[in-house]
């Protein structure tokens, strides 16, 4: 017998564990953090294109990016001793992945609104729809299909792109250059993909 095999978790914890997990996806759309961090999506868009001018003539860029993302985020960064150049650079690399963050947001909280709210919507009844041809059929199919899914799936995907984010964030505004290089490969990278995979949907609308 082998005395240092560790024994194998109670049940009763391991049940635990997966309810704890549950608990936390299904309370995740209802969070203050998830909205906050929907909202910075929105915001960091428009704010990091402003940036853009505001860093060339020497105004704070980077105070005001930084400001950003410890109000919304509750990221709090070291200000380097220089932040005009790294400030523009980080609102420019930073502008495609936040264009994506905000296009792909924007979509999935829509698709939450547009199928839960399915009897309000104005593109044809329900008789040609999936769950048709009751209302009350087309509903819970959009519901369950749409909606609720989207509700649940969404504030993870918020938390990727903020993620993200927060690292570039890090990087380029704060003193903490570590994975910079490749944190940026990765932001640019994911920002080609989901660009890619929108083409298929842009045809579709």
């Amino acid at each position: 017998m082998d005395l240092t095999q560790q024994p194998d978790a109670p049940r009763s914890t391991r049940r635990g564990s997966a309810a704890d997990r549950a608990l936390t996806i299904l309370h995740e759309p209802f969070r203050a953090a998830t909205w906050r961090r929907t909202a910075y999506i929105l915001l960091v868009l428009p704010v990091g294109l402003v940036c853009v001018p505001l860093a060339l003539v020497g105004g704070p860029a980077g105070r005001v990016q930084r400001g950003l993302a410890r109000r919304l985020l509750h990221l709090d960064t070291e200000e380097p001793a220089r932040t005009g150049p790294i400030a523009l650079a980080h609102a420019v690399i930073s502008a495609p992945l936040n264009l994506v963050a905000f296009t792909v947001v924007c979509y999935f909280w829509t698709i939450v609104g547009i199928n839960l709210g399915y009897p309000l919507r104005t593109d044809g009844g329900p008789a040609h729809s999936w769950g048709g041809p009751t209302m009350a059929g087309a509903w819970a199919v959009h519901a369950v299909g749409g909606g609720v899914t989207f509700l649940f799936l969404t504030p993870w995907v918020v938390k990727g792109f903020t993620a993200l984010q927060s690292r570039l964030v890090t990087g380029f505004l704060g003193t903490d250059r570590t994975a910079l290089l490749r944190t940026t490969g990765i932001a640019l990278g994911v920002a080609a993909v989901c660009a890619l995979l929108s083409v298929p949907i842009i045809h579709q609308l």
